[in-house]
């Protein structure tokens, strides 16, 4: 077991605040629309279920499960599909909710395979933008923060299956 310590980043009234500004976007974006919101498994399923409550419009839901990082804090670049989505995504207008975006090589794979189900439009909502390890550009439509580095837990991120249900974003300092 490696030894670590947490560091809050941003306490749970700055993730509150974060979640309501990206939804009243949301809202004036797709005003008059209906939406079909995809959360990638398993650390977007608390940022989503916020923004999603906070959402006045039409919105149906669904998830799909992408494995790339395993019990590693690094990406292994393989991305496996584990769970599928199970609602008819053509014709709809899909907002994917990710809980971070690190390397970007999982979301490009996500969405590549989503535009071949033929989706009216799709845009991208990411609570955390980190750049660091950037390996591919991605389309960010909706950004809570971006951070240049470190690893991130809470609010649904992890370090091997752990501190999900931290309430706000921790940084993970390896000692």
């Amino acid at each position: 077991m490696e030894n670590y310590r947490l560091v809050e980043r941003i306490d749970p009234q700055g993730v509150t605040k974060l979640v309501s500004e990206l939804a009243d976007r949301i809202n004036r974006d797709y005003e008059g629309r209906s939406l079909l919101v995809i959360g990638i498994l398993k650390g977007s399923f608390i940022f989503m279920a916020d923004l999603v409550r906070r959402l006045s419009l039409p919105v149906k839901l669904d998830f799909v499960r992408l494995a790339s990082y395993g019990d590693k804090a690094e990406s292994s670049g393989r991305v496996q599909i584990t769970k599928r989505i199970e609602l008819p995504v053509q014709g709809h207008d899909v907002l994917v909710v990710e809980d971070i975006v690190d390397t970007g090589v999982t979301l490009k794979w996500f969405l590549e395979h989503l535009r071949e189900h033929r989706p009216e439009s799709v845009r991208v909502c990411a609570l955390i933008d980190k750049r660091e390890r950037r390996e591919v550009e991605v389309p960010l439509d909706y950004v809570g923060i971006s951070v240049e580095k470190g690893f991130l837990v809470g609010y649904g991120l992890d370090f091997s299956e752990k501190h999900r249900n931290l309430p706000g974003i921790f940084e993970v300092c390896f000692e």
